[in-house]
């Protein structure tokens, strides 16, 4: 499947918090968070970080940050899969499986 049209959402095990301008994504496991994994999100990790509800795709979300930094697709493509593959690697996103 093209990456474009996947949708990712955030695992449920996570506790995220924004200060001082970027997002701290902590993981939890057993009630308890894994301080060496803990996640720190620039303003634009923290922006693709809020479109992965679920029902937003790749697509969807490489057009708002085109928008939003006023950059072409082709500039940004690559580095978002890369970030959702990190995020996914680290256990923090999952992608939605269609069925069908």
């Amino acid at each position: 499947m093209e990456i474009l049209a996947e949708y990712f959402t955030k695992k449920d095990d996570c506790v995220t918090r924004q200060i001082a301008g970027e997002t701290i994504i902590v993981p939890v496991g057993g009630h308890v968070g894994d301080l060496d994994s803990v996640y720190t999100l620039n303003e634009l990790g923290t922006m693709i970080w809020r479109l992965m509800d679920g029902q937003t795709s790749v697509g969807q979300i490489i057009e708002a940050v085109c928008q939003e930094y006023e950059v072409a697709p082709e500039e940004v493509r690559k580095d978002i899969a890369d970030f959702l593959h990190s995020l996914a690697e680290g256990g923090l996103i999952h992608p939605i499986v269609s069925e069908g």
